[in-house]
């Protein structure tokens, strides 16, 4: 018994990565809505993406990292570790306020105490343990800087209810950069001012592209002067280049406004990397730069076929770069599969922090695959089950069923030919098992929260009750210059996908 134990000790530490436990300070950074061939180093115009060029020729490109088809399904992958549709976060907050989505889950919209049509309220449920949490535990500073998009309304679902000692940005889906309003508010058409620091509403003139970064280098420069002795966990979630795009401070006269958020995105994202850099933590630092789903527009997303919102591999395959000098190889390539829910359980590896919990992970500790030479420990990825507005799909090695559509990725990337007819046998497997995933999902709770008022001042329930005068005078002025009609059947936002599939027009709002 003594000879078996000792080979079971000798044999973990064996598999552990020799950065396990290190602690280092671990900052990511999420881009929004960016094409996989908008960076310069995916083939993208590399005027555009110095800096994000730099910091990938530093550090790893990751060719098969995948993320959900949409926003806030990854950012709550992330924080969890857990596959959306576990915590029904394949269901975006605003969702709930839309008739097409609502009628997929046959439902339909509700009026408030007020009488006024409003949201059922949803977000990622307080009780989840994210990766902010388990961190904290571990004794790191946790900050988020920007985009939440996991709950805009109940404290218990904003961002230090969630683990984070530090807060900064907007909590919705996507805000005007320069007024920091939410344009539309489903089912209400108006703004909503959305732009926080530690959970109190700021009023900050400036782009927020800016903003964001030079955030997160007050917090570095923060964290060297009082906090040097304590790891460091960052979550910098960009809303570039998400629409609206409306005015763009820089640039656009030569590249037009798209290009122009991409660029002052990559500004930013130089300005961070500086700022660890001259703080003289880049040494003892895990740098990651991803993006949380595919670009609006197939060509964004060449050689890979579809867009955000849809399941092909141009939907959920992203690019994302690594840096950790000396521990990642300069300018090198690893095409490790990885999903962004794995990132929870290689953060907590590093931090040497436990991952005991009441509620079943989907990540996988890829520490030894990103520090070492081993092969991906992950084969399968459930992009999504039955129950969304996109359908079930399911990579497996070298398999993707979308739908009842089949694809071999060896040998079709752009999920050009269905093979499914060739091979039912592999279709019949596939779906048996995300069928099987699929009737994991919890039941869908607490749909009897309402939004109210439905048409708030600012985002956050306990900050709309003490709107201060500044805020209500905004907004106002931003609600005052907005359509006050809309032409029968049509909204402010995109409708819910059709079979599986959705075609984005202006700037995706």
């Amino acid at each position: 018994m003594k000879k078996l134990l000792l080979f079971l000790a000798t044999s973990l530490v064996a598999h552990a990565s020799p950065v396990d436990g290190s602690k280092p300070n671990i900052i990511f950074i999420l881009s929004d809505d960016m094409g996989w061939n908008e960076p310069g180093f995916n083939g993208g115009n590399p005027k555009l993406t110095p800096h994000l060029d730099k910091l990938r020729q530093s550090g790893v490109s990751l060719t098969q990292f995948y993320v959900h088809a949409v926003c806030a399904p990854s950012r709550a992958a992330f924080l969890t570790g857990r596959y959306a549709f576990r915590t029904w976060s394949d269901w975006r907050s605003e969702d709930f306020g839309k008739p097409s989505y609502l009628a997929m889950l046959d439902m339909k919209l509700v009026k408030n105490p007020e009488g006024d049509e409003t949201r059922r309220l949803h977000g990622l449920a307080s009780e989840e343990r994210t990766v902010a949490e388990v961190l904290k535990e571990a004794g790191y500073f946790t900050s988020i800087a920007g985009k939440w998009h996991c709950g805009e309304w109940l404290p218990g679902q904003l961002p230090m209810g969630q683990g984070f000692d530090h807060q900064y940005g907007h909590y919705g889906w996507g805000i005007d950069y320069n007024n920091k309003t939410i344009p539309h508010n489903a089912p209400a058409r108006f703004a909503v001012y959305d732009w926080h620091r530690n959970q109190e509403p700021l009023f900050e003139p400036g782009y927020s592209t800016d903003l964001i970064a030079n955030e997160a280098v007050r917090v570095i420069a923060d964290h060297r002067t009082k906090r040097n002795d304590q790891p460091l966990f960052m979550y910098v979630a960009f809303n570039a280049v998400h629409g609206p795009l409306e005015e763009i401070p820089r640039y656009v006269e030569e590249y037009g406004k798209r290009y122009a958020a991409l660029k002052c995105l990559d500004d930013a994202v130089g300005l961070i990397v500086n700022a660890v850099d001259q703080s003289g933590f880049g040494d003892n630092t895990l740098l990651i730069f991803a993006n949380d789903n595919g670009g609006l527009r197939g060509e964004m997303n060449a050689p890979y076929r579809g867009t955000k919102n849809t399941n092909y591999e141009g939907g959920v395959r992203v690019p994302c770069v690594m840096r950790w000098p000396e521990k990642i190889k300069a300018n090198s390539t690893n095409e490790a599969l990885m999903h962004v829910t794995d990132l929870y359980s290689t953060f907590a590896t590093l931090a040497g922090a436990s991952l005991k919990q009441e509620r079943p992970l989907d990540g996988i500790n890829m520490t030894n695959s990103l520090f070492g030479d081993t092969a991906s420990p992950r084969n399968e990825i459930i992009f999504e089950v039955s129950g969304s507005v996109r359908l079930p799909a399911i990579r497996k090695g070298k398999y993707k069923l979308v739908g009842k559509e089949l694809y071999d990725l060896e040998v079709d990337i752009s999920e050009k030919t269905d093979i499914a007819a060739k091979h039912p046998d592999i279709v019949k497997e596939l779906t048996e098992r995300v069928t099987a995933a699929g009737k994991e999902r919890p039941p869908l709770t607490g749909m009897d929260r309402l939004m109210s008022p439905a048409l708030p001042w600012v985002y956050g329930q306990q900050e709309n009750e003490s709107a201060p005068a500044w805020i209500k005078e905004e907004v106002q002025k931003i609600r005052d210059t907005q359509p006050k009609e809309w032409a029968p059947g049509t909204t402010p936002w995109p409708q819910a996908p059709k079979d599986g599939k959705i075609i984005y027009t202006g700037d995706g709002r």
